[in-house]
């Protein structure tokens, strides 16, 4: 912490520029990636016309949004329409602020750690920043004055609450780890050992609360087009409509930086390099190592999304309030008190005398039971088609999640305009006669 706050104004100015500009880039690859990954997956080719590789896709895309004809709907708010794309977009940017890219280094003659800043509760101010986004979505939807773009943004809203509580509560065993919310710090307290593996539950659970924070396949409900159209922003086109997209690119960096803070050792070296190759955390190497765990976690993104169906609603929340939040609970629980017995000297010399120890076995006990709860029941369809079938004229019923209607159930369809008290179906509602 003692080395921040002593830059001159043009190192901090040029610090912020450059992450304004690698964020805006690494946007671009990440959108030509992940057409790239999914064509693979899908034996297609991709994007391979404009630049080598395809590469410059994405930026044609962007000039062809800004070209655009920019539509607002009558019905909307527009000051507030307007605005929301901006509040979307701005946090995500804010948020690599706290970022430890690597050590400190010699920059332009200056020595200055490659952060633009931190702070004692770095990690609290990323996730209140990143909370403000969600505002820009909610806003979005309710004032496009559209049915589909509000459900979107209430389902956002919803989304955001649920997982946002599991992924804090990940943290905390974190934080009571390293004994510090800065980001450099935690960094620095993982040089022996990565806390992904030492606080693999915390790992788990962060993983999945990410994805589905970020509104990311196969959490991705709040713009389901099956049932939204698409969603809060069905009413949205051109630059603003660019915005929504490059708030959720960031978010994903931003969440894959994060996680790479604070479970992935941060920028120093995998795989112990730096056991046999001094130099591998000095200097500008230690980016190099940052970036590429980033864009694991970027992969991962692609991966779940060209592999996985969408999760239903009620299933998606479910699990985040009864799984999640529960295992966390328990989770912390056990790292106090892991804790707590080292400080008072409880554990001693022999077989399993490292606290570490035990913090793993634990951890990999809750995973696995967590794992279990993703495995599906298995249902007994058939006694359920045994119980009615449907009715000439009618169409079937889903059953709700709770039981409350049996499948195979069939709702009649409503009589003809003019046909009095059901007399006269019309030919819509009558089935037709054999032959």
């Amino acid at each position: 912490m003692d080395a921040f706050g002593h830059d001159p104004w043009w190192i901090v100015g040029l610090k912020a520029l450059l992450i304004f500009v690698l964020l805006l880039l690494l946007t671009l690859f990440n959108i030509w990636a992940e057409r790239r990954v999914v064509a693979r997956m899908q034996h297609r080719i991709g994007p391979n016309v404009n630049g080598p590789f395809g590469l410059l896709q994405s930026l044609a895309d962007g000039a062809k949004l800004l070209l655009k004809e920019d539509l607002t709907p009558k019905a909307a708010d527009r000051v507030v329409f307007m605005l929301a794309p901006v509040i979307a977009a701005v946090p995500a940017f804010v948020t690599f602020s706290v970022i430890p890219f690597g050590p400190e280094v010699s920059f332009f003659g200056h020595q200055t750690p490659l952060q633009l800043t931190d702070m004692p509760v770095a990690v609290l101010f990323v996730m209140a920043i990143a909370s403000i986004g969600i505002y820009g979505i909610v806003l979005g939807g309710w004032s496009s004055g559209s049915t589909y773009s509000l459900l979107g943004g209430l389902r956002s809203s919803a989304q955001m609450i649920s997982y946002e509580v599991a992924m804090g509560l990940a943290l905390v065993a974190v934080f009571m780890y390293a004994g510090s919310m800065s980001t450099s710090e935690i960094v620095a307290a993982q040089d022996d050992l990565w806390f992904g593996l030492i606080l693999l539950p915390s790992f788990v659970i962060y993983a999945i609360a990410m994805v589905g924070e970020t509104n990311r396949a196969p959490f991705d409900l709040p713009e389901a087009e099956g049932e939204l159209v698409g969603g809060f922003h069905t009413e949205y086109s051109s630059a603003k409509f660019m915005m929504f997209f490059l708030a959720e690119y960031i978010n994903m960096a931003t969440v894959s930086a994060l996680a790479t803070t604070l479970f992935l050792g941060g920028w120093h070296a995998p795989l112990w390099i730096d056991e046999v190759w001094a130099g591998a955390n000095s200097g500008y190497w230690p980016v190099l190592w940052f970036f590429g765990k980033v864009f694991f976690f970027i992969f991962v993104f692609i991966w779940l999304r060209g592999s996985l169906p969408r999760l239903r609603y009620d299933q998606f929340m479910a699990f985040g309030w009864k799984r999640l939040i529960p295992i966390s609970l328990v989770w912390i629980v056990a790292v106090a008190t892991m804790r707590a017995a080292r400080n008072e000297g409880v554990f001693d010399e022999g077989f399993g005398s490292n606290p570490q120890f035990w913090m793993i076995v634990v951890g990999v006990v809750l995973v696995v039971l967590l794992l279990t709860f993703l495995v599906p029941e298995a249902e007994d369809d058939e006694a359920d088609l045994d119980i009615a079938t449907p009715r000439a004229g009618g169409f079937p019923v889903p059953p709700m999640p709770a039981g409350g209607a049996v499948r195979g159930a069939a709702r009649p369809l409503p009589a003809a305009p003019g046909s009095g008290s059901g007399q006269g179906r019309s030919r819509y509602t009558e089935p037709p006669a054999a032959g």
